[in-house]
């Protein structure tokens, strides 16, 4: 049994379309995760469904082998494809002629933009594989979230300006000092930006947000 997340890969400089993070679970041997387009008219409950056209109603499968343990993905005959790291797994309407393996950190990606992908529905579908990652992420980031607000709180409230370089907090986007009366953005991850400077990535693919220096992803619209 192996613990997935499919992470809306948001980009720099391109649209992207956002979806809920996908957090499943895979058995050896067990049922197939199936990707394709929502339907109105047909809800099957063991298919991820987006709400996107350049995706097909049946695009691709994503299961844990039984005989080796490693996960594998195959297109099922889509008609504008499905890519793995920008490799694409087979023809139009043709089905993988064998399955692919995939492994934490790989880029999936189903359909090709329609019209620039000016709107939504007119998106691929671009996604991020991480593959048993809360087990050794979750304990690891408390602890520097904790710490990295403790320090911005005592730099903030301290008076007279840290002399001492390793203090001393940068925007990674204009490299200026982050220092009190500023507008700041502290992303989930903590890492934090002059607002100014994060705001066009904010905007951009709005809820979702991919930390420029982590990628770590956030729906900066999630309940807190």
């Amino acid at each position: 049994k192996v613990h997935i997340k499919l992470v809306p890969n948001v980009g720099m400089t391109n649209r992207c379309f956002v979806f809920d993070v996908v957090d499943r679970e895979l058995e050896s041997g067990g049922s197939v995760l199936k990707l394709g387009r929502y339907s109105d008219r047909t809800v099957v409950s063991d298919r991820l469904s987006f709400k996107s056209k350049v995706v097909s109603r049946y695009h691709a499968e994503i299961w844990l082998s039984d005989q080796d343990g490693k996960i594998y993905i195959r297109d099922s005959g889509s008609s504008s494809g499905t890519f793995v790291n920008h490799i694409r797994l087979a023809a139009a309407n043709t089905e993988s002629a064998t399955p692919h393996q995939v492994v934490d950190g790989d880029l999936i990606q189903l359909g090709v933009d329609y019209k620039g992908g000016l709107e939504p529905m007119y998106r691929a579908v671009r996604m991020r594989l991480e593959v048993d990652r809360r087990e050794w992420q979750e304990p690891a980031s408390n602890t520097y979230n904790l710490a990295a607000f403790q320090q911005l709180k005592n730099q903030i409230n301290t008076a007279a300006a840290s002399t001492s370089a390793e203090e001393v907090q940068e925007c990674c986007i204009c490299l200026y000092c982050i220092a009190p009366f500023q507008a700041l953005f502290i992303a989930p991850c903590s890492h934090i930006y002059h607002y100014r400077c994060l705001r066009p990535l904010l905007t951009q693919n709005y809820p979702g947000f991919s930390c420029p220096l982590c990628r770590t992803y956030s729906n900066l619209e999630a309940s807190v």
